[in-house]
């Protein structure tokens, strides 16, 4: 046996027990380290210094736990902060995270081209789901005219397509050349509304004499086109007076805007068209509004409009019927309310999510024009409530964006145009809506860019396409857009210098 090996050898049991001494106090540093546990890294790591150091060498703050332990006082560890992300630190407060949503939400909500994606968005998808719905109300009514059953959905898409060129013309056209339309569009709207007056010329639907053959199975209402012109024009005309700071005075803010409007108003009622009528009135009043019309002389102009319109709804039986169905639960003794009455049943029948796409009951002859006028009750049958809603919700969309591009600008005109354009969409979508539930009366007029009808699409389509120009104007949203296309450009860029071969490793 080695001599080293010798039990017996003299000073090795001195040494074996200054080894075990020298073990001991190693765990006992390091059972004070883990009772310390400091709260950051370099409290762990003076900890694990003090644990590898040399007996004779302990300091720091192993040391002083070791004393701390020794004297029968225990360091505990110092309370974390509120909110901190350390092992053991209490997590966030239950509201924190519907806070941090809200804000999120509302940081997307405000950035400048929201207004651009939502009247965008909206706009288009009103439009395709008119499409589908217009080929699903109008297959029975185009069968009973022994037409193809997809007469009058191809009808509404190649007036869809010429729509879209003006939307996108409207949308990249300036605002110099926006005004600078207004005048020969008014001009031309009034003169073809002159020509629907002249027998042989006009053309009745229903009663109302406001049509103009095209030839072939194409007509023209013009009425329609006479919403936009007054938009334009008007617009054109309070946004000059405003610079030139004739507003203050009642009789520059209403001539000669609400004599103009009269003379439409007056060739619509020639022809018998109330809902037009009502729409154009709603349109004059939004432009009055926006302008800062006081209140008395805003409500001496509505006084007389509701006192005339008043008087034409009582000079005129199916005006005065139509009244009465306001609310009707029965078709009446002659059958008056039976349109009101079968909207509110195609509604009812539809439940929660509808029967289906094509299901409906009521277009097989029982509700009349399925596919113009009351095609939201088609709608709420096929679709159910989720479908109804859901077109609501589109058109809230549609007009929050539009109010919100009109409060923004710092251009007049922008004003005035864009909540010429929101009022009349949000106006005959309420009026129409309203009918069909029941609540108003039928005024014949149909729901923006959704019904059946080329002369009322096309106009509407245009008047999106302004408001998305106007959208794009916004400082800011010129700005988010300028900062877009050179990233665009810059990964398109680098997407092909990957693609392009190269013989370096």
């Amino acid at each position: 046996m080695p001599a080293d090996d010798n039990p017996s050898r003299p000073g090795t049991d001195g040494t074996v027990q200054r080894l075990r001494a020298g073990l001991a106090d190693a765990s006992a540093v390091a059972g004070a380290a883990r009772s310390a546990r400091p709260a950051t890294a370099a409290g762990w790591a003076a900890g694990l210094r003090g644990t590898l150091a040399p007996r004779p060498a302990l300091a720091g703050p192993a040391g002083l736990a070791l004393r701390s332990r020794a004297g029968g006082a225990v360091r505990r560890r110092p309370p974390a902060a509120r909110g901190s992300l350390g092992t053991g630190s209490p997590g966030p407060p239950g509201g924190n995270g519907a806070r941090r949503l809200y804000e999120r939400v509302r940081r997307a909500w405000d950035r400048p081209l929201t207004a651009y994606y939502l009247i965008l968005g909206s706009s288009l998808l009103i439009t395709v789901l008119g499409l589908v719905m217009v080929y699903s109300a109008s297959m029975i009514k185009a069968l009973e005219l022994s037409l193809p059953a997809s007469y009058f959905f191809r009808k509404q898409f190649l007036a869809a397509v010429i729509g879209t060129g003006l939307l996108l013309l409207a949308s990249r056209m300036p605002s110099k050349l926006h005004r600078a339309l207004s005048y020969p569009l008014l001009m031309g709207t009034v003169f073809l509304m002159v020509l629907v007056q002249i027998p042989g010329i006009g053309h009745a639907v229903n009663g109302n004499q406001n049509w103009i053959y095209l030839g072939g199975p194409f007509q023209l209402q013009p009425s329609e086109f006479g919403k936009l012109a007054l938009i334009l024009w008007g617009a054109d005309l309070l946004a000059r007076k405003q610079d030139k700071r004739l507003l203050t005075q009642w009789k520059h803010m209403l001539v000669p805007l609400v004599p103009v409007a009269f003379i439409l108003l007056g060739l619509i009622m020639l022809g018998g068209d109330m809902g037009t009528a009502i729409i154009l009135t709603a349109i004059l009043f939004g432009l009055l509004w926006l302008a800062g019309a006081p209140t008395r002389l805003f409500a001496g102009v509505l006084a007389v409009a509701g006192f005339v319109g008043l008087m034409l709804i009582r000079t005129n039986e199916n005006r005065m019927s139509r009244l009465s169905c306001i609310g009707a639960i029965d078709l009446g003794p002659e059958g008056e309310c039976w349109q009101a009455v079968h909207g509110i049943y195609a509604l009812a029948s539809g439940g929660w999510f509808g029967s289906g796409l094509g299901a409906s009951v009521e277009k097989w002859g029982q509700l009349p024009e399925p596919h113009t006028d009351f095609i939201f009750a088609i709608a709420g049958e096929e679709l159910g409530l989720a479908g109804t809603l859901s077109v609501l919700a589109l058109f809230a969309a549609l007009g929050y964006a539009g109010i919100r591009v009109a409060g923004r600008t710092e251009d007049p005109f922008v004003r005035y145009a864009a909540g010429g354009v929101t009022t009349w969409i949000t106006a005959q979508a309420v009026v129409n809506i309203g009918a069909v539930l029941g609540l108003l009366p039928i005024a014949g007029v149909p729901l923006p860019l959704f019904s059946y009808g080329g002369s009322a699409l096309l106009p509407s389509m245009f008047a999106v396409g302004l408001l998305i120009a106007f959208a794009r104007e916004d400082p800011a949203a010129k700005a988010a857009l300028a900062m877009r296309r050179p990233r665009e450009r810059w990964k398109t860029m680098r997407r092909r210098v990957k693609k392009r071969p190269s013989g370096e490793r």
